[in-house]
């Protein structure tokens, strides 16, 4: 091997080891509670897959299997990635569970990914189905969501449910769009910006989940990934310190994305008027001043999603974070600023390349260029990343 695909193996297993995060128990109950609350029986008679998980080390798999009677599910599946297709495997050992197991095979063990499935038959006889009765297997193949073994447990699925790996996510949920299930899964809140991300957001094929938006969630890492000593200390005051066994770490931009119904998504965003809002914001930015409009858009810039005017029926610009609270009954999402589309709606001019230099010269004083097209403009001024929304009943 040479140096550089040394190097090039090294880097991939450090980037895969910081791809694993492996999600806590009361982050996961919480979300499907969330969908339970909605309606108690989303889960009943469903065939659920978790297409990244261990029942080892899963807690995704650990929750199903102990909930599995009480939510009514007709099969859980479970899958894992072979060692040996993950940079990452090199820290990869047996689990006494698989090693002690008849079926156990050391070469296929690193080779071939792992099914584990759960029916309604009590096969130890103890009176319950839970993971005891899990049943296991290695897959032909190395169990990669995309192969043609686990998309044929997606198309098997009604719903699929995990954490990805966050490097894989925009794969993950093409994936999940193109099966046509039902899904939760976790990602970086940054995704809802993604090409690939939006389109769906904005139709309403994807939305937030009821949980942990601008909130920290707290992941276990593997032992020998980085972490700022500011996020294990935060993820040890929030109940789990890292030690010789165990490392853990909190994440502020994590959240899950979702198309399962549940309650938050409903409850309408309690507003003032535009008139009040300037009189009575809390926000120094509007109050005794108005809303700014953008220079090359036909729509109000609205700095704070609790300054949403609830009175205004044109075009408004809106921080991302409005996603967390966004209600389809309520508002409409038109689009995104962040758009090269000289036809996006609402765009009402399009800057030459000299406009850019000349707003440049604007507000520096001297020579260059600012970028304008890709964002909302006030006063020469770039504004930050913005949906366009308008309220439903102003159409």
């Amino acid at each position: 091997m040479t140096i550089q695909a040394a190097n090039s193996h090294l880097i991939a297993a450090r980037t895969a080891k910081n791809d694993e995060f492996y999600t806590q128990w009361a982050d996961i109950e919480r979300e499907m509670n969330a969908y339970l609350e909605f309606d108690r029986d989303v889960f009943r008679g469903k065939v659920i897959l978790l297409p990244c998980d261990d029942p080892e080390w899963s807690n995704f798999a650990k929750f199903f299997a102990l909930h599995f009677m009480d939510f009514g599910l007709k099969k859980l599946i479970s899958t894992s990635f072979a060692p040996d297709s993950n940079p990452a495997g090199a820290f990869y050992e047996p689990t006494l569970f698989e090693a002690a197991d008849p079926r156990f095979d050391a070469a296929k063990t690193r080779l071939n990914g792992k099914k584990f499935v759960l029916e309604q038959k009590d096969i130890n006889g103890d009176g319950i189905v839970n993971i005891d009765d899990l049943q296991w297997e290695y897959l032909e193949g190395n169990g990669d969501f995309r192969s043609p073994e686990v998309t044929a447990l997606r198309d098997e699925a009604d719903m699929v449910i995990t954490n990805p790996p966050f490097s894989q996510f925009k794969a993950f949920i093409s994936w999940l769009i193109d099966g046509g299930v039902k899904f939760s899964a976790i990602g970086s809140s940054n995704a809802v910006t993604y090409n690939e991300i939006f389109p769906l957001v904005r139709c309403n094929q994807v939305w937030k989940g009821a949980t942990a938006n601008n909130t920290d969630m707290v992941f276990r890492v593997p032992i020998g990934v980085e972490v700022k000593d500011a996020d294990r200390e935060k993820a040890a005051r929030m109940g789990y310190p890292s030690d010789e066994t165990s490392t853990y770490t909190r994440m502020g931009n994590s959240c899950w994305f979702t198309n399962i119904d549940h309650g938050r998504r409903h409850e309408a965003l309690q507003l003032m008027t535009e008139t009040d809002n300037i009189k009575f914001s809390k926000h120094k930015e509007l109050r005794g001043i108005g809303y700014q409009r953008y220079d090359n858009y036909d729509a109000i810039e609205v700095p704070f999603v609790d300054a949403i005017p609830a009175d205004y029926d044109g075009l408004m610009g809106v921080p991302i974070t409005f996603l967390d609270k966004y209600n389809p009954d309520q508002f409409e999402i038109v689009g995104t600023l962040e758009s090269s589309d000289p036809k996006n709606p609402g765009r009402t001019y399009w800057y030459t390349a000299q406009d850019q230099k000349d707003a440049y010269v604007r507000r520096f004083g001297k020579p260059g260029t600012i970028p304008l097209n890709m964002s909302g403009v006030v006063n020469d001024v770039k504004v930050f990343k913005r949906i366009l929304i308008r309220r439903k009943d102003s159409q």
